[in-house]
């Protein structure tokens, strides 16, 4: 591996007790790194506030108010693995630079956009852009700290960034447009892509995979065979969860399964793969990707059903929802530096699956909601899950980038992140599909068409039907809060019996 200025240089293999420890400069770095990780993943959801003045302003139609919505997070979720690859073969520094760049040059051509299309394509720049950074901070901090102590603690800051980045979303969003145009919310990127690229390069060291010197060309063929199988896949399944069953979702997540197929052949009969099974194979590494692919399905699955249930059930106005819906942040806050301590003494496959039983734990209370049940012990509840589910999350970055080889950081965590990605759709279409189900048995045979399909569809339709509505709907979150314990419960399992004395093959 080709290092400039790193401390992996100095490292024991493997990142053991001989490694370098990380001081100030590395520390600092990572503060850096923090900042375009926060704007990435607070763009998934930035524009959640500001889309009725973007609607009133260029006036999209209902397919293109869904891709400007949507297509951020496809490209991103698409293009992770090539990017990820793409870091390891000439340089994650390299990378990640060129995509803050990028994000910045996007965010303005997303900001002063003047039509539908133009911010269509505006947002799928962002989705390149995010898809060079995100897999590109994960990778620098396996160079950047390479004693599993510091590195447990630099994760945990990143998965908590990450996190906290998705909540405050909206209420950023709500903040700006309250007081700005709607074009604030990606102008408020630039100081921060600013500041990393005049700080980057004399705090980041340059890395390379193990491939990068061997002179060969960067393998285009399987970068599209990635992306053809990833965005058919994500983009199926989620309208599959809006729509329900139709032909042609159903069949591009067919396609889609068939590249990947294709893809991972490909894989098998090379000699550097850009996705290396052999990593899957490992315990340590596809057993954290598999129990976080789980941990993203319950957490997307329920959180579209608690926004809706704040504010067309509990009546709370969008930013006010938005604002109590920080509530559960503070519980990972606090939990996941405990969960990362705690797993410097018992093995950490214990405290994950701990952490996936309490999140079991909060969402089993959740399934017994009911509309005269206090904001706060909804609230608490929530909490409890979300405490769980990141403390369990970040061990299982942490374990999974450990197990990775440092020349194989940056598509280690492509992959790691593109699981995510997929758990998060099939949560969406998995626990939406059933709490559409229970919602549509629980509402009146007599009630309208569209207030039988969803509770937006039943405000303007009269008291007694809004208010069988709302019984109807608080079933459903209870039915799905259900089956996310059910996966809490399922992951716990998974972590006791993949994890268990996973650190001893880590690094």
């Amino acid at each position: 591996m080709t290092l400039t200025s790193s401390p992996e240089s100095t490292a024991a293999p493997g990142g053991g007790p001989g490694s370098a420890r990380a001081g100030r400069r590395e520390w600092t770095a990572l503060g850096v790194l923090m900042l375009p990780l926060l704007l990435v993943s607070m763009d998934v959801s930035v524009l959640y506030f500001a889309l009725p003045s973007v609607s009133a302003d260029l006036r999209p139609g209902a397919t293109e108010q869904l891709w400007i919505l949507d297509t951020y997070g496809f490209v991103l979720a698409g293009l992770l693995i090539t990017m990820g690859a793409l870091g390891d073969r000439v340089g994650r520094r390299r990378v990640l630079l060129g995509g803050a760049a990028l994000f910045g040059v996007a965010s303005v051509a997303a900001a002063y956009a003047q039509s539908p299309g133009a911010l269509i394509g505006a947002r799928a720049l962002l989705g390149v852009a995010g898809a060079c950074l995100m897999p590109a901070t994960l990778a620098l901090i396996r160079v950047l700290f390479p004693d599993p102590a510091q590195r447990a603690k630099a994760v945990t800051l990143w998965t908590s960034v990450m996190a906290s980045g998705i909540a405050l979303g909206p209420v950023v969003s709500g903040a700006l447009v309250e007081h700005f145009w709607w074009g604030s919310v990606f102008l408020v990127n630039l100081p921060a892509m600013v500041l990393l690229l005049v700080l980057g390069p004399p705090l980041l060291p340059e890395s390379k995979g193990d491939g990068a010197a061997d002179g060969g060309k960067f393998d285009v063929l399987s970068a599209v065979l990635s992306l053809a199988a990833l965005l058919p896949v994500i983009h199926g399944v989620k309208e599959i969860a809006q729509d329900g069953w139709a032909v042609l979702p159903v069949s591009g997540v067919a396609a889609g399964v068939a590249v990947a197929v294709v893809f991972v052949r490909r894989q098998s009969r090379l000699a550097r793969p850009m996705v290396d099974l052999a990593l899957l194979r490992n315990r340590a590494y596809g057993g954290s990707v598999l129990v976080n692919l789980i941990a993203m399905a319950a957490t997307v699955g329920f959180a579209v059903f608690l926004t809706q249930y704040l504010q067309s059930v509990l009546g709370r106005s969008p930013f006010e929802a938005a604002l109590w819906s920080l509530v559960p942040t503070g519980g990972v806050l606090v939990a996941a530096p405990v969960a990362a301590a705690l797993a410097r003494k018992v093995d950490r496959a214990y405290v994950m699956g701990g952490g996936f039983l309490v999140a079991a734990a909060g969402f089993g209370r959740l399934a017994g909601v009911d509309r005269a049940t206090p904001l706060w012990v909804g609230l608490v509840a929530a909490a409890v899950y979300a405490a769980g589910l990141v403390s369990a999350m970040t061990l299982a970055n942490e374990l999974a980038l450990g197990a990775a080889p440092p020349g194989r950081a940056g598509s280690a965590a492509a992959v790691l992140e593109s699981g995510q990605e997929l758990g998060g759709a099939l949560g969406m279409a998995v626990l939406g599909s059933l709490g559409a189900a229970v919602y549509t048995a629980g509402m009146p045979a007599s009630a309208p068409a569209a207030a039988r399909e969803t509770l937006a569809g039943a405000l303007d339709r009269g008291p007694s039907v809004l208010d069988a509505a709302r019984d109807a709907f608080v079933d459903a979150m209870g039915a799905v809060a259900v089956g996310a314990a059910v996966l809490m419960a399922g992951a716990a399992v998974l972590a006791f019996l993949l994890l268990r004395a996973a650190d001893a093959r880590r690094g």
